[in-house]
């Protein structure tokens, strides 16, 4: 009696998509029992199953990049299977340009292929030829599905839907909608809040990672990321699909108003076109975010306008003025360099008054005489510092400033009388003398 070859034969599937695997019988368990039973069949002709699973679910046929894939063609290089067995040829792959390539990888090394519901034979040309054919149908229904899904995805945007993915932070998906998730939106409306005032995404940034405030999936807020907020158009309630916007079926969380001046901010504070060169607007505004309008308890935001001689000049508005409120504010606007100078006058006066002396030993606990000695001479200390100082020592000292119709109040930061303290002793406060 001739002896039979043995046949070692392993068995690949695979199944697009996760649903349903975690039933105790799945897709991938039915066509594992069809190969393994026609493997049995053949039992006669040497066929024995090799007990390792190849199962691929959750992988799309689209590409060879699949994990269990890999390991059968690595078992196959080191020469432990003869055969492969699957259920349908587009289980292998649905790429015919991929295919042809697993083909010839199968018959470099000697391999068998066989799909057990297509009564493919590869050992003859008429098989081939075949198994051809069928790939050619495989490759043009997969294009096909993914030109249904383009299609869909894109009426879907267009209608406004939410179509799966991501959410848009400051929401949650709930039956395939967005739903505005409230403690993200309420971080969102503080980064939309702060920029108003202070236009800083770096510092708004710096201020939610020290108040321990982090990232949806856990991580520090960063420059970019504040500037990816602000640029979402999914907050006011829209979609964006391939550059066009349609309004989204889901909640708003910021208003529009304050969506239109935030952006309006963001266009003024990038950097401008001048000839071939970039540049950013050299204007600074030392009391941005520390300046409050007495009369509406709003921020005052600088607003820039250029004269006739192209000169640019600033003022600070009140953000209620900005709304075009139906009330008008008193306060409106103040010149920026005006407001600054008496905020500088303030600030130096109160460092050649011996109170000032008195209250920062009291509240830092530090010694009354020392303090007298390091600010014996305030005024000559504080009329020769170098603008910048002078406007770092702004942000340094005022917590805020309160502007009325015709006064102005200034909040000291305990925190800074001590580190301008300190800065002084060290001799590290630069003087223009």
């Amino acid at each position: 009696m001739e002896k039979v070859e043995k046949k070692l034969c392993a068995v690949y599937t695979r199944k697009s998509h996760e649903e349903g695997l975690e039933q105790s019988f799945n897709s991938l368990d039915a066509q594992r029992m069809a190969c393994e039973s026609y493997i049995q069949s053949q039992q006669f002709n040497g066929w024995t199953l090799v007990p390792k699973h190849y199962d691929d679910g959750g992988w799309s046929g689209g590409n060879t990049d699949r994990p269990a894939l890999k390991e059968l063609l690595a078992d196959i290089e080191a020469g432990k299977i003869n055969v492969v067995v699957i259920y349908k040829i587009d289980r292998l792959s649905r790429s015919l340009t991929d295919f042809a390539e697993l083909q010839r990888f199968f018959e470099k090394h000697g391999v068998g292929f066989v799909s057990v519901t297509q009564q493919i034979d590869t050992s003859g040309s008429s098989g081939r030829m075949l198994l051809n054919i069928l790939m050619t149908f495989a490759q043009f229904e997969r294009e096909q599905i993914a030109e249904r899904i383009r299609d869909k995805v894109s009426a879907t945007r267009r209608q406004g839907k939410f179509v799966g993915g991501t959410p848009p932070f400051g929401y949650r998906a709930e039956n395939r909608k967005l739903v505005i998730q409230e403690d993200d939106a309420k971080i969102l409306r503080r980064i939309f809040d702060r920029y108003l005032e202070i236009q800083s995404p770096k510092q708004i940034a710096a201020e939610l990672n020290a108040d321990g405030i982090r990232t949806r999936r856990g991580m520090p807020w960063t420059t970019s990321l504040i500037y990816r907020q602000l640029n979402s158009r999914a907050c006011i309630g829209e979609v964006e699909y391939k550059g066009e916007v349609f309004k989204g079926e889901h909640e708003a969380i910021i208003d529009r108003a304050q969506w239109d001046e935030t952006r309006r901010l963001l266009a003024e504070n990038s950097p401008v076109e001048k000839g071939a060169k970039k540049e950013r607007e050299s204007i600074k505004a030392p009391l941005k975010g520390l300046l409050k309008c007495g009369h509406c308890g709003c921020s005052m935001l600088p607003h820039y306008a250029r004269k006739k001689d192209g000169r640019r000049y600033y003022y600070y508005i009140c953000m209620r003025e900005t709304k075009r409120s139906e009330h008008a504010c008193p306060v409106h606007r103040v010149p920026g360099g005006d407001m600054e100078r008496l905020v500088m006058d303030e600030l130096g006066a109160m460092f050649k008054s011996p109170s000032f002396r008195h209250l920062l030993s009291d509240r830092e606990g530090l010694d009354a005489d020392e303090v007298a000695r390091q600010l014996a001479d305030t005024s000559k200390f504080w009329d020769g510092l170098y603008p910048a100082e002078r406007q770092r020592l702004i942000r340094l000292l005022v917590e805020k400033a309160v502007v009325f119709k015709d006064s102005l109040e200034i909040e000291i930061k305990t925190s800074g009388m001590r580190k301008l303290y300190e800065e002084m002793a060290n001799g590290e406060v630069c003087s223009a003398e």
